[in-house]
């Protein structure tokens, strides 16, 4: 971690790779989707390698690994439908919220700190995961790139979520796992926070230098802004299980 940082009124989040290890489940999903079409599986940690982009990106990617030729023509056009089919029945199936996630945002939020979530995820994915993950009562609001423009590392939903909030880029955070999310919070006007957990590909966050690092959810209140925690010990929806 490099330093506190100042000023800051709200922080959004990431998901994949932040809020929830939502892996085991992309994973099982395309394998799913490899197996229909007959071609070979991967391996979990393969499939790590392969994220980013949004899911489109991610089936693309495997099943052109796992199929070449006349196979991988014929079998482009159903993978993205046997994916979503798969996929929207198991998105939080296997997947796991991090370890601190539900006291983070509480002390977040009973600090005066907004807290809300922006992804690269589909909302027909998103919302029903983080309702799934018993997560939606803590955020104020979820920004999902339904649209590919909108994907980071293009700033238009941390901005539009700084609309919503009513504060200056420069007043949020942005937390995310890659390079791309920190691309996309400097892009934006916001800081940025990296986690060392999640699907960062090896020396990518050092490239791009976001203002702070940190293992484990609950440093960004202890460690990255100068808030104070007096309130851990108070009852509400928002809570580790």
């Amino acid at each position: 971690m490099q330093g506190k940082v100042n000023a800051v009124r709200a922080v959004a989040f990431d998901l994949d790779g932040t809020l929830i290890d939502t892996l085991p489940d992309l994973a099982a999903a395309v394998n799913a989707t490899l197996a229909a079409l007959g071609a070979r599986t991967l391996p979990q940690a393969r499939v790590q390698e392969l994220i980013g982009d949004g899911a489109d990106k991610l089936v693309a990617r495997a099943v052109a690994e796992a199929l070449s030729g006349a196979e991988l023509s014929a079998a482009q056009p159903q993978a993205m439908e046997l994916f979503y089919r798969y996929y929207a029945e198991h998105v939080f199936t296997r997947s796991r919220i991090y370890p601190h996630t539900f006291t983070t945002l509480r002390l977040l939020t009973d600090n005066a700190i907004r807290v809300c979530c922006v992804t690269n995820k589909s909302s027909r994915f998103a919302l029903p995961l983080l309702e799934q993950a018993g997560l939606t009562g803590c955020l104020e609001f979820t920004l999902c790139a339904d649209r590919e423009e909108d994907r980071k590392p293009a700033p238009a939903l941390l901005l539009e979520a700084c609309g919503r909030l009513q504060v200056a880029p420069r007043e949020m955070l942005y937390v995310g796992d890659t390079h791309t999310d920190v691309m996309a919070a400097h892009a934006a006007g916001c800081g940025a926070v990296a986690v060392t957990f999640g699907y960062h590909k090896p020396g990518s966050l050092e490239r791009v230098r976001p203002e702070a690092t940190v293992a484990s959810l609950i440093e960004i209140v202890t460690d990255v802004l100068p808030a104070q925690s007096s309130s851990a010990g108070r009852t509400d929806p928002c809570r580790d299980s």
